[in-house]
């Protein structure tokens, strides 16, 4: 049975590797965020739920800027 992580942080999950990105664009920097996600999927690094949850975070903080 899986829980729903509502406590997800995506900087806190970012931060465990060691990906920092500021560019001063935030569209911009959710492409490179979206990119960086993607390479540690396809790379193993993080399993597909992982990789779920992330993209989702990510996708909601587009949504409320």
């Amino acid at each position: 049975m899986s829980a729903h992580k509502s406590d997800f942080s995506l900087p806190e999950f970012l931060k465990r590797y060691s990906i920092h990105i500021y560019t001063g664009d935030p569209e911009g920097d959710r492409l490179l965020i979206e990119d960086e996600l993607k390479e540690m999927r396809e790379l193993g690094m993080i399993d597909k739920e992982e990789y779920m949850e992330a993209l989702a975070a990510l996708r909601a903080q587009r949504k409320t800027v």
